[in-house]
């Protein structure tokens, strides 16, 4: 199968890519099970690009029962070498408004036990995650904002927390302590994996109200989150359209993130961990 070098994660209120041609359906097999649905790949402006809704059309997953290595590992699969990853989020500043869309560079991990990585089973592997967003995708997706006349934010911190219930006061007030910009539930087990498995990861985060820090949102519904999305979901693929338009070839260093990673001597890899993981590792570990 000709490989696809650009996936897309669509979340809340994104469940298909408007623009895609040439659609084909497929079902990935992963060894870490299957992935939130099938994967539809086609052409968006003239590059194949596989899209994945995170949560399963008709949003039946929750996001502490994402299977975040099979969607990753399905990427991989593929031949992605860059996911831009949509995710509706809430916000913990008073700058940032609904209907903002931002670009996160760091991100802090609020969620209890999560699996954030392919690794172990006789592999010990560490990977750099001081800056977690890859910086040049990130600013190719920005690029694309200012041409076609979309506001996007670079920069602040997401924060992921557990879910699936929204945070309580206390806990909003405690994140803004911490200087916190916004709040979500998915992108960082998205991003760790990403890493392991050298694909460059950014996520467009669509702001879809005050966190209940706000007097004004103390008590945000479901409805009203997806009232905003929808608001900003036009806006929100018009932007992926362009960022696709505008990659190029890969000049960072997310495609190596592996390369002085590996801490298990080659030698002492279980066979049975080298067949399962042989996607990620074979240009490492033969």
């Amino acid at each position: 199968m000709e490989k696809v070098p650009i996936g897309i994660i669509g979340g809340s209120g994104l469940y298909q890519m408007a623009g895609l041609s040439h659609q084909e359906e497929l079902k990935i097999e992963t060894p870490f099970g299957d992935p939130s649905d099938s994967l539809t790949v086609g052409l968006l402006e003239g590059k194949r690009v596989a899209f994945l809704a995170r949560h399963g059309r008709g949003h039946r997953i929750l996001p502490s029962e994402l299977n975040f290595r099979a969607n990753i590992y399905a990427m991989k699969k593929l031949g992605v070498e860059r996911i831009l990853s949509a995710s509706a989020v809430g916000s913990l500043k008073e700058e940032h408004r609904p209907l903002d869309i931002m670009i996160p560079d760091q991100f802090f991990d609020r969620t209890r036990g999560r699996v954030s990585t392919f690794f172990g089973d006789g592999l010990v592997v560490h990977v750099s995650f001081a800056h977690p967003v890859c910086g040049s995708l990130g600013n190719t997706i920005v690029e694309a904002g200012h041409q076609i006349g979309v506001p996007v934010k670079k920069g602040g911190t997401y924060l992921c927390m557990e879910g699936p219930a929204f945070s309580t006061v206390a806990e909003s007030n405690v994140y803004r302590s911490w200087g916190m910009d916004i709040i979500g539930m998915t992108n960082l087990q998205e991003a760790k994996l990403a890493r392991e498995a050298e694909i460059c990861y950014a996520t467009i985060a669509l702001v879809t109200d005050y966190d209940c820090w706000h007097p004004g949102h103390d008590a945000v519904t479901v409805d009203q989150v997806i009232a905003v999305l929808n608001q900003n979901s036009e806006n929100a693929q018009k932007l992926i359209r362009q960022s696709v338009r505008l990659l190029g070839d890969r000049s960072c260093k997310c495609g190596s993130a592996l390369q002085s990673a590996i801490l298990t001597d080659r030698t002492q890899v279980p066979e049975a961990t080298k067949q399962k993981l042989k996607l990620l590792i074979e240009k490492y570990i033969p």
